[in-house]
């Protein structure tokens, strides 16, 4: 006999009577259904199986299939509301525990559930944008969404959309059905994936890497992550308790009410005695600390508040994510002295479609990542922005390329890859990564940068799509002339954009501070 399990049998039973009127048929069943579960396991009339040896067996079972498996599991949280009945969480610590065994590599998980999560959230997203709010409106009232609340839901999602989607991430009931009321609710897509790819991100690194750090115990694992949940639910509620209690201190008329009210606790027979001390410490601790880290605070709310400078920054943060971690996992294959997924294919490729004229061609083109080409054209973009006073975006363009010129140079010694052999063109040095494909990252940066010079919105995204694709076709000369290998061209394209990332993301901070201490009242 196990009472606990009896005890949560009956107050699942309880409820579900106390709230069968609101049910529909299917809660009722599966509630039902959840009550019959838990009375027959606490009655001892059946027993778990070892839940490591199943996951070991799991774990051979599937082998590489792991990766496919947790693939689907990530997308259906979200993309068919899987996350609404079962935590996703589960099965990434599941494959966690399975790279930990060895069966597959940590890397390529966390990116293949990352890349699987923003999948389904994106299609979640826009099949709310397909709906629309009639079928909220509809649907909502099973499950107690009426039009009142889906207005409240709106207007927050305008507000604090961002810190739903990052924050939301952890949370399953949020997770499951975010990305649908954003997409309902009309948010534009390009505001919702960068605080999405963050989110993503963070989700798929933080369980995978759960279930791989501490797979030989796996309630441990459990224990942990249970751990994380409650941890997390802290931190929200001090973080919106935090914003409230700003948004109520913010204006003198907020002010006086909190006065008010303090003053009219401390007079209780409770708290009368220690009245003066209280005041003492409102006065000279509490109110200075909060004028103080009054505009921290603010800052740090508007940098995940999708709009303005909360929207740039979180997708160059985004950027610098995503750029890193296929770095890094990069740096970690190749290190082993083994081919990269895909590379072999892109060599195979390379030699099928090689021309006289396609190498011609390709000479040409391959110009456009040399160093001296690009440092002619940065030169010439700083100096136009100088002229135009956008000195911190000059700055940017002028700092990220000396970064990660030098950075390319000290991962090639670092690395020591050699390069393939019979290449078409003079290459010296080693080849991981691509110095070619890292410099070419430099027309997107000065198409981003001088993009704001063309007055419609459609020309600026033209101007970017095409210096994206320019800088692709650069980094695979390289591989088509055979002086790199696809893994080469790839963690150069991620070296230089975490670069460039970086140091946008410093500018924007560093501006914002400036424009701040010459305008104080722009932090009230």
């Amino acid at each position: 006999m196990k009472p606990l399990w009896l005890f949560a049998a009956a107050a699942v039973a309880v409820f579900a009577m106390a709230t069968r009127k609101k049910r529909g048929r299917l809660e009722l069943v599966l509630l039902g259904l959840t009550v019959i579960a838990l009375a027959v396991y606490g009655a001892g009339l059946v027993e778990l199986p070892n839940i490591k040896k199943v996951i070991a067996d799991l774990g051979q079972a599937l082998g590489p299939y792991t990766y496919v498996l947790v693939a689907i599991g990530a997308f259906l949280e979200t993309g068919a509301f899987v996350g609404l009945i079962a935590p996703g969480e589960t099965i990434m610590i599941v494959g966690g525990v399975i790279a930990g065994q060895g069966e597959i590599r940590l890397g390529p998980l966390i990116a293949i559930v990352w890349v699987s999560a923003v999948a389904g959230d994106t299609v979640s997203f826009f099949l709310g944008r397909r709906l629309g709010r009639d079928f909220l409106l509809k649907h909502g009232p099973r499950v107690q969404i009426t039009e009142e609340r889906l207005l409240q839901v709106e207007k927050f999602l305008e507000r604090r959309g961002g810190t739903t989607i990052l924050l939301g991430r952890f949370v399953g009931v949020v997770r499951a059905v975010a990305p649908f009321v954003l997409g309902a609710s009309r948010m534009s897509y390009k505001r919702f994936i960068p605080y999405d790819i963050l989110g993503a991100g963070l989700w798929a690194a933080f369980f995978t890497t759960l279930g791989y750090v501490f797979w030989q115990s796996f309630d441990r694992v459990a224990a942990y992550a249970s751990r994380g949940a409650f941890a997390l639910g802290t931190v929200i509620v001090i973080t919106v308790g935090s914003v409230l209690l700003y948004r109520q201190l913010r204006d003198h008329e907020g002010r006086a009410q909190a006065r008010a009210w303090a003053n009219k606790e401390l007079e209780r027979p409770v708290l009368r005695p220690f009245a003066p001390a209280l005041r003492w410490i409102g006065a000279r601790v509490l109110l200075p600390v909060a004028t103080r880290l009054r505009g921290p605070v603010w800052f740090a709310i508007q940098r995940v508040t999708p709009g303005g400078l909360g929207l740039e920054f979180t997708t160059v943060m985004a950027v610098l994510a995503v750029g890193t971690f296929i770095f890094i996992e990069l740096v970690v294959v190749v290190s082993q002295r083994v081919l990269a997924f895909g590379d072999q294919a892109a060599i195979d490729l390379a030699l099928r479609l090689r021309t006289p004229m396609g190498v011609d061609a390709a000479e040409i083109v391959t110009v456009f990542g040399s160093f001296a080409v690009v440092g002619v054209a940065t030169l010439i973009a700083v100096g136009f922005l100088l002229v135009r006073r956008r000195v911190a975006d000059a700055l940017v363009l002028g700092v990220a390329l000396v970064l990660s010129q030098i950075a390319v140079h000290l991962t090639k010694e670092l690395v020591e890859r050699p390069r393939p052999a019979d290449g078409l063109v003079d290459a010296a040095g080693w080849s991981f990564p691509s110095a070619h494909a890292a410099h070419a990252i430099v027309w997107i940066a000065l198409a981003v940068a001088l993009a704001r010079a063309v007055p419609f919105l459609a020309g600026r995204v033209a101007v970017i799509v095409g210096a994206i694709v320019f800088a692709a076709i650069v980094g695979l000369t390289r591989v088509y002339l055979g002086v790199h290998y696809l893994s080469d061209v790839t963690a150069g394209w991620a070296q230089a954009a975490a670069i460039f990332a970086a140091c946008a993301a410093v500018a924007l901070v560093v501006s914002h501070i400036r424009d701040n201490r010459r305008q104080p009242s722009a932090s009230v």
